[in-house]
């Protein structure tokens, strides 16, 4: 009895230590499965905004971050920014780091405005662009390059939206012929948003005349044209947006009628009677000049007391041959 006891207390043991033994056993599977799933391998991906806003004469910042499928990466790499398109648009900014140094030394910098502000070597290709234009406005592309084969460099597909803008500027203004002897103005502005143009004038109804010029090629560039000018005058062009406005003048003045041409044949027979008066005068002078040279060349020259000492002792020997004997 007692030995059935102990029989019964021995399998008791056995079973919870195998049960312990098991259960600790797909512990440590399930663990290695969750690291294994838990930190894949990563893969080259860049990561910017669809878009970045600024204003014409500020500073602007283009963000740009990329992983890649290096754990640690510390040799040769080169950053680089694009405008246009990505792969072949034409490079704005570029920079290279030497092995293990954390500075990126540029190598190019579009008008000395592109600075890099990211640090390559902790994934970050952020730019800063100073004094944005108009002309700044487009998609720009960031690229990061390892040193090693093709497949260790990067490049985003779509880019960044760089959107600049800009109060109304006057581009051009002009008075030009146009049919049947009439003068047409054209005024060309740029702005972004575009802005809207409306001229003015002394004939009543120019600005509803205003009609919408030929296209510029950039969408930020606007004309409208004033295709018939009735009056001389002043014509002004206003260019307006929501950041403020702008404005330019030009002028026409043209003669017409009989009385404007009665006014210019008096002016003009003042000026022909004024230039034959100036062209007696001259005349008048210069004959005087002419007859008083001539009266000089006329007029025989006086005879001149002379003083030599030797006319004077040859006239006292012919008048006194004695006194020509006398020795001192």
């Amino acid at each position: 009895m007692e030995r059935s006891i102990r029989l019964l207390a021995c399998l008791a043991c056995v079973v919870p230590m195998g049960s312990f033994v098991r259960t600790k056993r797909d512990t440590t599977e399930n663990l290695l499965n969750t690291e294994v799933h838990s930190a894949p391998a990563q893969r080259w991906s860049m990561q910017v905004p669809a878009e970045v806003s600024a204003t014409a004469g500020d500073a602007a910042v283009l963000p740009c971050t990329f992983t890649h499928p290096h754990r640690h990466y510390d040799g040769p790499l080169t950053a680089i920014w694009r405008a246009g398109e990505p792969y072949s648009g034409p490079q704005v900014f570029r920079c290279a780091a030497a092995r293990g140094s954390e500075l990126c030394q540029t190598a190019l910098s579009l008008h000395g405005r592109f600075r890099l502000l990211g640090n390559p070597r902790r994934n970050d290709l952020s730019l800063r662009v100073e004094r944005v234009a108009l002309a700044d406005d487009g998609r720009y592309f960031c690229r990061v390059e390892f040193a090693g084969d093709v497949h260790d460099r990067y490049e985003s597909r779509h880019g960044l939206r760089l959107h600049v803008m800009a109060a109304p500027r006057i581009v051009n203004i002009s008075v030009l012929p146009g049919p049947a002897h009439a003068f047409r103005a054209l005024c060309t502005a740029e702005g972004e948003p575009p802005p809207a143009l409306a001229w003015s004038g002394p004939a009543l109804g120019n600005d509803s005349a205003a009609v919408p010029g030929p296209a510029q090629g950039l969408g930020h560039q606007v004309t409208a044209e004033l295709p018939a000018l009735t009056h001389d005058g002043r014509y002004t062009c206003t260019a307006a947006n929501s950041l403020g406005r702008a404005e330019a003048s030009v002028y026409l003045f043209r003669f017409r009628g009989a009385a404007r041409a009665s006014v210019v044949l008096v002016l003009l027979g003042a000026l022909g009677l004024k230039a034959l008066l100036l062209v007696g005068v001259l005349v008048a002078r210069a004959a005087r000049s002419s007859a008083e040279h001539l009266a000089t060349q006329d007029t025989p020259p006086r005879p001149q007391a002379q003083e030599s000492n030797y006319e004077n002792l040859s006239r006292m020997n012919s008048r006194d041959p004695a006194a020509a004997m006398c020795s001192p």
